[in-house]
């Protein structure tokens, strides 16, 4: 495998992954629905790529069924194990599940009980840790030396970064004259397969020459912007990364390989707020059929608030990552709309 994933091995990952894997609808965002919802309407067509469609309700499912569908039977025997605060955990234990692999799943305390709970539902065992990123990596790779697990990391590998480049292929097919994609950024796994999808499909004629993406994650916890700007990989102390409220973008840090290709393939990065994500998940809520994650909403804050931060766009595709919402969130922000809808 060359330094850098390459455009045969993201369609070799899309191939793999067919018949597993969702190839997730885009939709464009009705500008009567907006006005509906009072949400002031956006320069550009927006369109909506809902991941939250994946049968684990998260894009993870791509990367990780990508890797774990190349072991060997004698590593599957073995099982498999990664670290995630949930949507990556699914995605590895549905893939194990599906190739009849034990899955061991290291996952923070502070984890979302819905997360948790599906992750079980998939018959996969957890093992809990506290609530930096760094420590629950630290004990997988405890376990891997103890029991002889294979271990499916959660971005920082080039058949997840290939997995994750699926997402990007199918958003250029679907709208071939975007001109902007917006993904969620913390450890870089789907930043960094999007952006290498997509500019890798432009060279090859299949993408405007001209389509720019970008990354968006939490100001609370934007080391990735940080990264980004400086071009040195910088680490936030997890004591800071875990005030968001966007728990899949607490990681710490992006991955090496996906800084790399972060650095070589996107064009910019920005940062919302915890109200901006509040406000987006409430969009989603009152003007589509769609429900997002906090995680999954920031790029539709970033739209919707950052537009002046942005490259002009016509037509503008953000990524909605995952959709498993808190039950308890869901029915805060649902008691909100009602309280804003007139008498």
């Amino acid at each position: 495998m060359s330094e850098f994933v390459t455009f045969d091995e993201i369609k070799a990952a899309e191939k793999r992954i067919a018949g597993v894997a969702v190839r997730t609808p885009l939709y464009r965002v009705e500008r009567a629905r907006l006005r509906t919802a009072k949400i002031p309407e956006p320069a550009f067509d927006l369109y909506i790529k809902a991941e939250s469609e994946q049968p684990i309700g998260s894009f993870k499912l791509r990367g990780a069924y990508n890797m774990v569908s190349q072991l060997s039977p004698y590593a599957l025997k073995r099982g498999v194990i990664t670290y995630s605060s949930g949507n990556h955990a699914q995605g590895v234990a549905y893939a194990a599940r599906a190739l009849g692999a034990k899955a061991v799943i290291v996952m923070p305390s502070n984890a979302p009980e819905v997360k948790k709970a599906a992750t079980r539902a998939l018959g996969a065992e957890i093992v809990e840790v506290g609530p930096a990123s760094s420590e629950r990596r630290l004990k997988a790779e405890e376990l891997v030396a103890k029991h002889g697990y294979a271990m499916i990391p959660p971005y920082d590998a080039p058949e997840i970064v290939a997995g994750q480049g699926t997402c990007g292929l199918e958003i250029v097919e679907q709208l071939p004259d975007v001109d902007l994609i917006l993904a969620p950024v913390s450890g870089g796994g789907l930043l960094s397969g999007v952006a290498t999808g997509v500019k890798l499909a432009a060279e090859h004629g299949l993408a405007k020459p001209t389509v720019q993406v970008w990354g968006v994650e939490p100001e609370l916890a934007a080391d990735a912007k940080e990264s980004f700007y400086t071009k040195t990989l910088v680490e936030w102390p997890a004591e800071k990364t875990t005030r968001t409220i966007g728990d899949g973008l607490r990681t710490q840090s992006m991955g090496v390989l996906n800084f790399s290709h972060v650095i070589k393939y996107v064009d910019g990065i920005l940062s919302v707020t915890e109200d901006e994500i509040f406000a987006a998940l409430r969009m989603v809520l009152a003007a589509t059929k769609l429900v997002a994650e906090p995680s999954g909403a920031v790029t539709l804050a970033a739209a919707l608030f950052h537009a002046h931060e942005l490259p002009k766009a016509n037509k503008v595709a953000v990524i909605l990552s995952g959709g498993n919402l808190e039950p308890s969130l869901r029915e805060r922000l649902e008691a909100e709309l009602a309280t804003e809808q007139p008498a």
